[in-house]
């Protein structure tokens, strides 16, 4: 069965759809076990990250349009989400793989936590059972072919983050950090990148909320700032100037009430807010008040790009190294084709073989020579093992078949 890809992604889609469509936690396992019970689908993988939410499957076209189905009714999608899918198979879907663990197709080109999320994406599916030797091949040479990339090009030099991009924006606002806020809401490692980039710049105090408190004093005591629940943001929220959001929450952690509040008691002294999450975690309609200066992930695009411009040399390189890969890629699968017909040839001539062995030894056992045994064994192979052959050759010259005969010329390679 061919590998197809069914997704959308930051290329194809708006953060307001992305996160309509977005996987976190025990929901991926849930995904894969109802996707193998589809008709026509036998292996999944699913990435679902801020950016995309892609399934990489093993399967007929009428799994994908399945899945295409199930997913519109799972996450109740209206009918022109259509719209924002893609649809690959065969060496495009494969290119793509590539791609994406390359850091190539990421809104930050040849940023390095795509390969990570794309590994765990590998491991949700080897624990939920729906990773069969296919994808199993296909996903570790895709890890091969990543680390190649790296290894090879300076694809990943001079990072450029959403972490930068979101703290770069923040500049543009203030002509310094020494004497404002920063309210962060979330413990990840996006959440953790933006906090190095706030204290590299001077921030002057450092507030840290989290569903977990732990896990909040943890990261707020790697950079002398504070922690709190999530249910001390509202009251943490009038002394934030900056406030940016990346948690796993399904529904937003921030409204756009607790921001009016905020607002207020801050006489409107300005914010500026960046919402990195997918799905969001500040109420859309905070992005309509006075003074509260909202971007989502999908506004990072332009200050990221200002930042990246010296790896596109690389990724010109980086996409001729793929090429090769994929070509690779393509032969050795193609070859594995022909692999049982290979086996069943091996294993017929082998009992050809141990036949004629068992003659010769019977003639050496009655007083033959051993001149004589291996004569008549290699005749007798040879005999046997060219009689279909020839019989057939006979057929294709009385049927003029000249392809077969070409096939035979060739398969034995006798214009050598």
């Amino acid at each position: 069965m061919p590998l197809q890809i069914l997704g959308l992604n930051h290329n194809t889609a708006p953060v307001e759809i992305r996160e309509q469509v977005a996987f976190a936690g025990d929901e991926v396992s849930r995904a894969l076990e109802r996707l193998t019970t589809l008709d026509g689908v036998e292996e999944a993988v699913l990435l679902s990250t801020c950016n995309r939410t892609e399934f990489y499957v093993i399967g007929e076209d009428a799994g994908r349009e399945r899945l295409k189905q199930w997913l519109h009714d799972d996450r109740r999608l209206g009918d022109n989400f259509a719209e924002s899918l893609f649809m690959l198979d065969d060496e495009e879907a494969i290119r793509h793989i590539f791609r994406v663990a390359c850091g190539l197709d990421s809104m930050v080109l040849g940023e390095p936590q795509i390969l990570g999320q794309l590994k765990d994406a590998f491991r949700y599916a080897q624990d939920a059972d729906t990773l069969g030797g296919n994808l199993g091949r296909l996903f570790q040479h895709t890890f091969a072919v990543a680390k190649k990339i790296r290894t090879d090009t300076e694809i990943g030099a001079s990072p450029v983050s959403v972490a930068s991009a979101a703290v770069n924006l923040a500049q543009q606002f203030f002509a310094g950090f020494k004497k404002h806020t920063a309210l962060l809401v979330g413990a990840g490692v996006t959440i953790e990148l933006v906090a190095k980039h706030l204290v590299s710049h001077d921030i002057g105090r450092l507030f840290v909320a989290n569903r977990s408190v732990e896990r909040a004093q943890k990261l707020a005591g790697q950079f002398g700032g504070f922690a709190l629940p999530l249910s001390e943001i509202e009251g943490t929220l009038p002394e934030a100037d900056i406030l940016i959001t990346s948690t796993a929450a399904t529904e937003p952690v921030v409204t756009t009430q607790q921001i009016a509040n905020a607002l207020k008691a801050r006489k409107h002294k300005p914010i500026f807010a960046c919402d990195i999450a997918v799905p969001r975690d500040i109420e859309t309609g905070a992005g309509d008040l006075d003074d509260f200066y909202l971007y989502t992930i999908d506004d990072l695009d332009k200050v990221i790009l200002q930042g990246q411009g010296n790896r596109e040399a690389a990724a010109i390189e980086a996409h001729r190294l793929l090429d090769e890969e994929i070509r690779r890629y393509a032969a050795i699968e193609r070859s594995k084709q022909v692999a049982p017909i290979i086996a069943t040839l091996r294993e017929s001539h082998e009992a050809v073989r141990k036949q004629v062995a068992a003659k010769a030894r019977k003639r050496m056992a009655k007083g033959e020579s051993a001149e004589d045994a291996i004569d008549f064994a290699t005749a007798a192979l040879m005999k046997k093992m060219l009689h279909r052959p020839s019989v057939a050759l006979r057929k294709a010259g009385e049927a003029e078949d000249h392809e077969l005969i070409a096939s035979a010329r060739k398969l034995f390679g006798l214009d050598d």
